[in-house]
């Protein structure tokens, strides 16, 4: 079962969606800013990502400035995020395959069941991924 932890707000979670449902995966979509977090969910999701909670701030954030998020430890920047869904970078994207950060959304492809058959546009026209299958 894939699963993306996605912000239907945000352009980059929309794109993702749109490539793995254009591969034919039927993911769960999680808007975790209505479901939020738990820190042992986050710490998991990044452990298999191979990522730390830093890698996946996102420190232009208001609240991440407010609370001083530059200079926090791992253990600080896990509750914020738990405290603050927004504080995550997203898409995140379960599969089979592993588990990654899909900012560069070339991330996404590995973890693709089927390799995806290009081109893959936006609602917008825009390329995601080519006719080569290479995400833009």
């Amino acid at each position: 079962m894939t699963t993306i932890y996605h912000n239907p707000r945000c352009s980059k979670s929309r794109n993702a969606l749109t490539i793995l449902t254009a591969a034919g995966e039927a993911p769960e979509v999680v808007e975790y800013l209505k479901t939020g977090w738990t820190r042992d969910q986050l710490e998991a999701l990044f452990a298999q990502a191979g990522i730390t909670a830093r890698d996946a701030l996102r420190k232009g954030e208001t609240v991440a400035k407010e609370l001083g998020l530059a200079d926090a430890d791992e253990g600080q920047i896990l509750d914020a995020m738990v405290q603050h869904s927004i504080l995550v970078e997203r898409p995140i994207v379960t599969s089979p395959k592993g588990t990654a950060l899909c900012r560069p959304m070339s991330n996404l492809l590995p973890l693709l069941a089927q390799p995806v058959q290009g081109p893959i546009l936006d609602g917008s026209g825009k390329v995601l991924v080519d006719e080569k299958g290479n995400a833009l």
